[in-house]
C-alpha cells in the first residue's frame, strides 16, 4: 500500500473503465434495523456524490408497510434537488402506484424488481413469476413513454433458499422478457450470495447465446461466502462494465433471511484501482463517508477496506470519524 491506495498492475484483458451503480441509500439502508433520519439519508447521498459516484440509487417508492425504512421517499427527494444534473438518482418502483409517485417527484431513472424463481416471486411480490412480469409490463411501458431510463433487477439469479440452484436458462427467460418490455439495463442479482465464478460464466454465456447484449447487463453480488469480488472479476472478463455495490457493505434482502451484505463499494474500488480500471471514485473520501454512516448506525462497517483506511474498530464506527463530524 502506498499512501492508502493500492499499487496498480493493469490487466489488458479487462475493461478500462467500470461504472459503479451505488445502492447503499436504497438497498443498503432498507435492510438496517434502525430507521435513519431523512436528513442523514440526504447527507449520505450528497457525500457519495462528492466522493465521485455518478449513479446513486436514492430510495424506493414502495408501500411503507413492506419497507418502513424507506417510508420517507417523498420527504427525501426534495432534499436532493440541489445535486448536479449529471448525477443519476434511480429509484425503485414496485408497481404503477410507485411509478406515479416517482414521476410526481421528477425522477428520471427508475427500476423494477423481478425474480428469476417462482418461490421468491411469491415471497416478495405475492404473485407467480408470470403474474409478476405481467404486473411490470405496464409500469415499464408507462415509464418509457414518459422518457424514463428503466432498469430491471432480476433477483435469485444463482440460487434460491427454497428452490436451490437456479438453472441459467431460467434466468435467461426472465431477462429476455424484461428486455422485450423495454428495460434499458438488467441487474443480475446473487441475492443469497451463493454464486461462484463458474456459475457466473455459465449465466453470462447463456445470456450472450440468447442475444442479450453484454452492455445491457450489470451484476449485483452479495458476499455471503466471500465470493463477491471473484464473481465480479469473472463478470468483467466477460465484458460486463456496470457493477452494483453498496458503500460500506450495507444491505441484504429483507425477504431472504440467508442474504448478507452487498459487495462493499470500497472493496470493489480497491480491486479496480489495483487493476488500473477507472471508476471516477475517490477511495479515501468514500471510505470516510462509510465511516461516517457506520457511526450513525452505531455499528462497524463490514467492509475490510473501510476498516483498513479509517482505523475502524469492532465496536461500531471509526477512530477517525466521530459523531461530532457533520
Amino acid at each position: 500500500m502506498i499512501e492508502g491506495l493500492p499499487m496498480r498492475f493493469p490487466d489488458g484483458g479487462l475493461p478500462p473503465e467500470v461504472r459503479i451503480y451505488e445502492v447503499g441509500p436504497r438497498d443498503g439502508l432498507q435492510n438496517e434495523k434502525a430507521t435513519v433520519p431523512v436528513e442523514v439519508k440526504a447527507e449520505f447521498v450528497h457525500r457519495l456524490r462528492a466522493a465521485g459516484l455518478g449513479t446513486v440509487e436514492a430510495t424506493s417508492f414502495v408501500h411503507p408497510k413492506w419497507v418502513p425504512q424507506l417510508a420517507d421517499a417523498e420527504q427525501l427527494m426534495p432534499l436532493l434537488g440541489d445535486l448536479p444534473p449529471g448525477l443519476r438518482l434511480p429509484v425503485l418502483v414496485p408497481n404503477s402506484r410507485g411509478l406515479e409517485r416517482a414521476l410526481a417527484h421528477g425522477c428520471r431513472d427508475v427500476a423494477v424488481f423481478a425474480s428469476a424463481t417462482e418461490s421468491f416471486a411469491k415471497a416478495n411480490l405475492n404473485r407467480t413469476l408470470q403474474e409478476s412480469l405481467a404486473m411490470f409490463e405496464p409500469v415499464v411501458s408507462r415509464a418509457k413513454a414518459e422518457g424514463q431510463w428503466v432498469r430491471g433487477y432480476v433477483s435469485m439469479c444463482f440460487g434460491d433458499p427454497w428452490e436451490g440452484a437456479v438453472p441459467p436458462a431460467q434466468v435467461v427467460r426472465v431477462c429476455r422478457a424484461l428486455l422485450e418490455m423495454g428495460c434499458d439495463e438488467l441487474s443480475l442479482g446473487d441475492t443469497i450470495g451463493v454464486a461462484t465464478p463458474g456459475h457466473v460464466s455459465a449465466l453470462l454465456a447463456g445470456l450472450d447465446g440468447a442475444g442479450v447484449p453484454v452492455d445491457r447487463i450489470a451484476v449485483h453480488f452479495h458476499d455471503t461466502y466471500g465470493q463477491a469480488l471473484s464473481n465480479t472479476l469473472t463478470a468483467l472478463r466477460h465484458g460486463v462494465t456496470t457493477v452494483d455495490a453498496s458503500a460500506g457493505g450495507l444491505g441484504g434482502c429483507p425477504y431472504a433471511k440467508s442474504a448478507t451484505g452487498n459487495l462493499a463499494t470500497e472493496d470493489l474500488v480497491w480491486m479496480l484501482q489495483g487493476l488500473g480500471i477507472t471508476t471516477g471514485v475517490d477511495l479515501t473520501r468514500l471510505a470516510a463517508v462509510s465511516g461516517w454512516m457506520a457511526d450513525r448506525l452505531g455499528r462497524p462497517s463490514p467492509s475490510r477496506t473501510v476498516r483498513a483506511l479509517t482505523g475502524a474498530d469492532d465496536r461500531g464506527g471509526s477512530h477517525q470519524h466521530s459523531h461530532k463530524e457533520q
